[in-house]
Formats: C-alpha cells, sequence, structure tokens
C-alpha cells in the first residue's frame, strides 16, 4: 500500500496526517504533490519535485506530530504554558530514483533530501515514533536507518533476496516489520531477525500493527495485506514460537488499497478496522483479537459511493480515516487530481450502505488565500479558455527593447487566426533540422502541441491532419509529452478512430503518435475507471489486426514456399530465366514486377 508501506507502481499513494485527520497528501498523476485541507475543502500546498517525471513518487508517510514553530509568536500567560498542540509537520515522499524527499508542510518547501542509500526506487518508508528516525526499503533488498538530524544513514542492511516491499514500526519502537514474499520481525537494537512469517504468495503490499504491546508477550498482533490477494491476515508473536499461521483473516472484495485501524490496547477492546480495496469500495470491521479463528471474517458494513445520475455510475473511495466516535469516518473520493473530503455518519448496523454524491467532474484547483493572493476570475461553466502556451510550460518570451521608443497608436495589433496561420504553416516545407538554412522557419514543439490541443478541443480535422502529418518520430514524441492530461485520452480516441480509414503509409503515422501516448502517458490512462469502455474502438482494432497477422503469416510462409518451388524448377529447366541467391531461387519476373 502506497500511503502505509509499500506500493505497485500503478497506485498512487493517499494518506491522511495523523491525529486530527487535518490533511490530505497525495501524489496524482503528474507526479506533484498535494496537500488538501480537510476542513476547508481546499488545496493547502502544492510542490512540484524537481524530477517528478522521470522520478516519480511511489510512497509517502506522514511523521508523527509535533510542536512546530510557524514564526514569530506572541509570549503566552501563564495559564496557556502547558498548552502546547502539536501538529503533523514532515512527509516523507520515496522516489524511483532511489531518494528520499522530506517536505514540511509547516515551512511550505523542502525539508532535506536523503540521497546515497537506495540504488533502487524506494517502495516504502515508515517513521520511528522518534521523530528523527526514519526507515526506507527498496528494490535493491536493502533497509536503511536514516537520522533527519544530520541527514545521512546511521545503517543499512540486507532484507531479503526479494525487493522490501512494505515497512512497519512496533509502537514501542523496538521492532521492525518488513516483507517482500516473506515477511520479517527485526530486533531494532541488534538488527538480527527476530522471526519470519510466511502465508502470502505474492509480495506483501500492507504491514500494520494491530495493537500495542501489553506486559504478556503473547498479546502482540500485526495484520498483512499481498498484490491480487483478498484477505486480510492477521497473525500473532507468540512467546513459545509457534506462530507460523496466521490467526485471523478478513474477507475483502479486491486488493487492499488503503488502511486505518484503531489498535487494540487489551483483551477487552476491540480492534477497528477501515480498508479502501482496489474497486473502490470501503469495508469496516471490528473485532476482538483473543486467539486464533477458524472461519474468515465477513466485514460488519460495506460502504460504496455513486453519482446522482439516472444510471448511476461508481465513485471510487480513496482512502478513508477511522474517528473517535465509531460511528464517524473521514473519506475522500473521486480522482487524485481533485479529490472530495467528507466527514460522514455511517450506521454499522447496516450490511451495505450506498452514499450518493453529485461530483463535478470538471478540474477547478482553488487554492487557500494563505497560500496564493492570486484572484482567479468567475467565468460560466459552460465557456471554455484557450490560452497560448501548455499548463507547466512557459513560452518564450521577448525582452522588452532597452531604447526610447514609444508604441505609435496607429500600430495594427490585430492577431492572426488559427486558419491564417495553418495557411502560412507548411509542414512538408518546414525544416526541423539542425543544418536548415537561415531564411527556413522552424516549427518548433511547442507550436505543434499547442495546435494539437485547438484541434482536439475544437474537433477540426484540418488542424488535426497539418499536425498528423509530420513524419519525425522525434518531434512527434516530444509533442506528447508536452500534452497536457486532459488531452491525452481525446487523442488516443481521434487516433483509433482515424487509423482504419487512412492510407497505409499515413498509418505508420498513427501508429508512431499512438506508441508515443503509451510510452508517456500510461501511468494516466491506467489511472483511468472506464478505460476500456472509452477505447472499445481501438481494442477492438487491435484484436482484429492481431487475429489477422497470424493468418498473414501462415500466408507469407506458404507463398515463400512456393516461389523458392518455381525457381528451383526454372532453374532447372533455363537457368537464365532465373536469379540465384545465397538462400534461396526467385524467378527474374518477380524481381524485375517490383
Amino acid at each position: 500500500m502506497a500511503a502505509d508501506s509499500g506500493s505497485s507502481s500503478l497506485q498512487l499513494p493517499c494518506v491522511f496526517s495523523p491525529k486530527s485527520r487535518q490533511y490530505l497528501a497525495l501524489c496524482a498523476q503528474d507526479g506533484r504533490l498535494r496537500i488538501w485541507n480537510t476542513d476547508s475543502k481546499t488545496l493547502h500546498q502544492e510542490y512540484v519535485p524537481s524530477a517528478h517525471l522521470s522520478a516519480t513518487c511511489i510512497c509517502i508517510a506522514w511523521g508523527p506530530c509535533r510542536i512546530v514553530k510557524e514564526g514569530p509568536q506572541r509570549k503566552k500567560r501563564k495559564s496557556e504554558a502547558g498548552q502546547v498542540e502539536e501538529k503533523a509537520d514532515l512527509l516523507a515522499m520515496g522516489t524511483a530514483a532511489g531518494s528520499v524527499l522530506i517536505y514540511s508542510t509547516a515551512k511550505g518547501a523542502l525539508h532535506c533530501t536523503l540521497d546515497g542509500g537506495h540504488s533502487g526506487g524506494v517502495n516504502c518508508v515508515q517513521w520511528h515514533p522518534e521523530d528523527t528516525l526514519l526507515y526506507s526499503g527498496s528494490d535493491d533488498t536493502n533497509i536503511v536507518e536514516w537520522d533527519l538530524q544530520t541527514g545521512k544513514a546511521r545503517s543499512k542492511w540486507k532484507a531479503d533476496r526479494a525487493a522490501v516491499t512494505s515497512l512497519c514500526v512496533s509502537p514501542d519502537g523496538k521492532l521492525l516489520l518488513s516483507a517482500g514474499q516473506i515477511i520479517k520481525m527485526w530486533d531494532l537494537d541488534t538488527k538480527e531477525v527476530y522471526r519470519k512469517f510466511t502465508g502470502h504468495s505474492t509480495a506483501v503490499t500492507t504491514l500494520r500493527f494491530a495493537t500495542t504491546r501489553p506486559p504478556d508477550s503473547n498479546g502482540l498482533y500485526f495484520l498483512s495485506g499481498a498484490a491480487h490477494d483478498r484477505l486480510l491476515s492477521v497473525w500473532q508473536v507468540r512467546e513459545d514460537g509457534k506462530d507460523k499461521n496466521s490467526v485471523v483473516s478478513f474477507t475483502l472484495t479486491d486488493e487492499p488499497q488503503h488502511i486505518d485501524l484503531v489498535t487494540s490496547n487489551s483483551k477487552e477492546e476491540a480492534l477497528r478496522l477501515a480498508v479502501v480495496c482496489k474497486d473502490g469500495q470501503l469495508h469496516l470491521f471490528e473485532h476482538f483479537l483473543n486467539g486464533p479463528c477458524k472461519k474468515p471474517l465477513s466485514p460488519s458494513c460495506t460502504v460504496q459511493m455513486s453519482d446522482t445520475k439516472d444510471s448511476p455510475v461508481p465513485i471510487p473511495l480513496l482512502a478513508a480515516a477511522l474517528g473517535v466516535d465509531t460511528r464517524t469516518v473521514m473519506l475522500a473520493y473521486g480522482n487524485h487530481l481533485q479529490p472530495v473530503m467528507e466527514k460522514v455518519e455511517i450506521n454499522t448496523a447496516e450490511r451495505h450502505i450506498c452514499l450518493t454524491r453529485d461530483v463535478q467532474t470538471s478540474l477547478s484547483l482553488s487554492m487557500e488565500t494563505a497560500v496564493s493572493k492570486v484572484k482567479t476570475p468567475i467565468v460560466n461553466t459552460k465557456s471554455r479558455v484557450l490560452v497560448p502556451g501548455l499548463p507547466g510550460h512557459q513560452a518564450p518570451v521577448k525582452g522588452a527593447s532597452q531604447g526610447s521608443e514609444k508604441r505609435k497608436k496607429d500600430t495594427d495589433t490585430k492577431e492572426m487566426s488559427i486558419a491564417e496561420r495553418l495557411g502560412e504553416i507548411d509542414l512538408s516545407s518546414v525544416s526541423i533540422e539542425k543544418g536548415a538554412p537561415k531564411g527556413t522557419a522552424s516549427l518548433q514543439t511547442d507550436n505543434f502541441a499547442v495546435l494539437l490541443v485547438q484541434g482536439l478541443e475544437s474537433s477540426d480535422a484540418s488542424i488535426l491532419n497539418k499536425v498528423f502529418q509530420t513524419r519525425k518520430e522525434m518531434v512527434i514524441k516530444k509533442t506528447v509529452a508536452r500534452l497536457p492530461l486532459p488531452a491525452v485520452l481525446p487523442l488516443v480516441e481521434e487516433v483509433s478512430i482515424t487509423y482504419p480509414f487512412v492510407p497505409s503509409y499515413r498509418a505508420v503515422l498513427m501508429v508512431r503518435w499512438l506508441k508515443a501516448v503509451l510510452m508517456h502517458h500510461t501511468s494516466y490512462l491506467a489511472s483511468l475507471p472506464d478505460l476500456v469502455t472509452q477505447l472499445g474502438v481501438l481494442y477492438h482494432m487491435i484484436e482484429s489486426r492481431v487475429k489477422m497477422f497470424h493468418k498473414l503469416t501462415k500466408l507469407h510462409g506458404k507463398l515463400y514456399l512456393l516461389m523458392t518451388q518455381v525457381g528451383v524448377l526454372m532453374y532447372r529447366n533455363e537457368p537464365s530465366l532465373c536469379l540465384l541467391s545465397d538462400d534461396y531461387l526467385l524467378p527474374k519476373f518477380k524481381v524485375d514486377s517490383f
């Protein structure tokens, strides 16, 4: 699980801040870290790592709440001296490049970067109860213990033969759980294996301690979940070592994606568990951990969400956080670019609950006034604004001349229309190579991207044909890489619809565009819930071509064998009519025909 431990490559991390649940941190498809305020339902902060595209964020984890100094403060009275509020501040992010970024919400900037510990991508990060220590697990099969005061690794050891996909520190800070396919419990003082647990056939993605350690040593429980597994297993750490099998199993509808629990401090206190699955459903459990239970336990309540349309469409849940009250749950649902946060009261006496919400599909990120002073103009919801350049890419700005010339009032400042611009651009004669003459105009990839977005927005066939005529593979790749995410799916649909009805030489270009989209935007396309229905034409086309390819291969083999036999016969009768090669004989009329 990305939020709490490991993560699969297509799973986007999402996690609530501890205790007050004031913030929701998540990384979206564009590689940016966004922190939302759950009270005001607004975007609190946004951070763009320098390598957010090449070294994407794989996992995130909030540090323990601590006392945060936010600038100069007034001197407190004696009655207020003992009232010290601890807030969630530090946030650890593991990246695919092997580094760990520590972000501070109090500063609104990067706190430090932990480099040099891993040679592979960081799959999981876990904080020690003391906020100065951090543990990270990686594809390089190592675990690193970091000291945030020095920003360096204190210890590093090999955890297993396989990649480390999940970590969890015990509440007392003395034990560490690590897992790939085998779960190991480490003594943090000696860095030696204390216990081993086996039972998952796939990589373990979730590890959480379910109880605080009581005086008797048989009361320590933890739970684990694995990829493509619809069970959560609960393990008991026994003093006699007879803990080879799980004692309790919780049944789910899909792979666990986000987990929140309220630990059990004694046998008389039940474990409360909230699990958000990959299919977008929330399952609530409540169970007293007191020894083994033979039958798998079903959820006491299952929560689903849908919109308010005539034919309801499910709304995926992203994360859930249990409140102090047993009926209160904080939910995050929708999409990772603009999630919706809501605190709801759930009647757990009902086994199945479906919540209907009217979620707007349009993307409009709103920042808090304390963070940004830029005012957004109020426009009609039906209006659509096209601006030059692309989001995140600044167009080249010409510097103002330093002379004292003033603008003439009679100067014609009328801009050229899109049709006039297209009329002057001849893509077949434009040179984009380095050796092009100075007098020839050079069409940049920014222009291609702008024209492509405008063509997709307006469904203008002339604009799209102009852009799709380019044969430079590098230009195609750069253009697709500069596209904003909302334009990716319309481009794939346009290519899928156009491809079967164009000549063969144009079909090759269409394939290049489709290949570039799949190379740069696979993670975004895979996150769409209704991708199969939207790209049905493309799937049908690929399936029909694959079936036809097998028949064409057989036909090619038969024709090759037939022509070879004809060449042998003709060579025996009349050698002058045949073309002799090292491997085969071909009739001359076949060669001359080409």
